[in-house]
C-alpha cells in the first residue's frame, strides 16, 4: 500500500524524540473501560495491537485483563519495551513481540481482539487499512481502533503551532459516520463510531515552543476542562478521539 503518510525514519525519530515514554499505566488508562466492557462481553482472551510500539495496550492488557497479547510494529526497540514491561510488573517475554511490515506480513495466527490506537489515519486509503487489520481476526472476533480527532479545537492547535505532524495525518479519516461506513462496507457488523473523550489539547512538539504559546495552548486546555465539567459532552469540536468498534 504505497500511500503511508509516515516512514521508519520517522518512527524512529519521533520515538527517540520522546521523553518520559515509560510509565506506569494505571487501572482507568486511557479506553481501558471499554476494552473491559468488551472483553467480559466477547470472552476475550487474545489479542494484538497493530503499530503500537512501545506497547502500552499489549502490556496493559497483560497485566489487568491476564489476555495473551501480541505487539507488531514495523519500529521495535526491545529494550525500551522491557523497561515498560518491568515498570508495570511484567517481564521480558510476557508480551509476544512482532517486528514486521504490516502489508507483507503473512499472519501465523488469529486473534480475538485486534486492536490499533493511532494508525489507520497515517494512510490515504482509510478502508484499505482498515482491512488490513482483519487478516489478524478470528470469525466472531472484535476489531477496535482508535485515532485522534483533528477537526476540532485539538485540530486547529496542530495545524497553528505543529503543521509539519499535522501534515502526518489524513484529516477525511477522522470521521466516525465515514469510518462506519467502510466497516459495514468490509461486512463487519455490531459496528459503533463515536467521538470519545473529555476534552483536551496537546503539542508533540511543545518542548519546542516558546513561553507564549505554551501559555496559550494551557489557556486553550483549561478554557475547555472548564466548560465540559459544567456541560459534559462529547463532540466534534471538543472531543480528542475517535472510537470504532466492530465484530468480524
Amino acid at each position: 500500500m504505497e500511500q503511508n503518510l509516515t516512514d521508519r525514519t520517522f518512527w524512529k525519530s519521533f520515538w527517540e524524540s520522546k521523553k518520559d515514554i515509560i510509565f506506569y499505566l494505571k487501572p482507568n488508562y486511557v479506553f481501558g473501560d471499554i476494552l473491559a466492557k468488551l472483553i467480559a462481553e466477547k470472552n476475550i482472551k487474545t489479542a494484538i495491537e497493530l503499530g503500537g510500539f512501545p506497547g502500552y495496550y499489549a502490556a496493559y492488557l497483560k497485566k489487568y485483563q491476564q489476555l495473551d497479547t501480541t505487539l507488531f510494529d514495523y519500529f521495535i526497540h526491545e529494550d525500551l519495551i522491557n523497561q515498560l514491561l518491568e515498570k508495570n510488573g511484567l517481564k521480558p517475554g510476557d508480551v509476544n513481540i512482532i517486528e514486521a511490515d504490516l502489508f507483507d506480513y503473512k499472519p501465523e495466527k488469529l486473534y480475538d481482539l485486534v486492536l490499533s490506537f493511532g494508525l489507520i489515519e497515517h494512510f490515504n486509503d482509510t478502508k484499505a487499512i482498515i482491512e488490513t487489520h482483519l487478516q489478524f481476526l478470528k470469525p466472531g472476533g472484535v476489531l477496535f481502533i482508535t485515532l485522534p480527532n483533528f477537526k476540532g479545537v485539538n485540530g486547529w492547535i496542530q495545524r497553528k503551532f505543529d503543521r509539519e505532524n499535522y501534515d502526518k495525518h489524513n484529516i477525511t479519516s477522522m470521521n466516525p459516520r465515514l469510518l462506519a461506513d467502510h466497516c459495514t462496507q468490509l461486512g463487519l457488523t455490531e459496528v459503533e463510531s463515536y467521538y470519545h473523550g473529555k476534552f483536551t489539547v496537546w503539542l508533540e512538539n511543545r518542548s519546542q515552543q516558546g513561553a507564549l504559546v505554551k501559555a496559550l495552548v494551557k489557556s486553550i486546555w483549561l478554557a475547555g476542562k472548564v466548560f465540559t465539567k459544567i456541560i459534559p459532552v462529547e463532540s466534534k469540536t471538543l472531543s480528542p478521539y475517535i472510537v470504532v468498534k466492530a465484530v468480524k
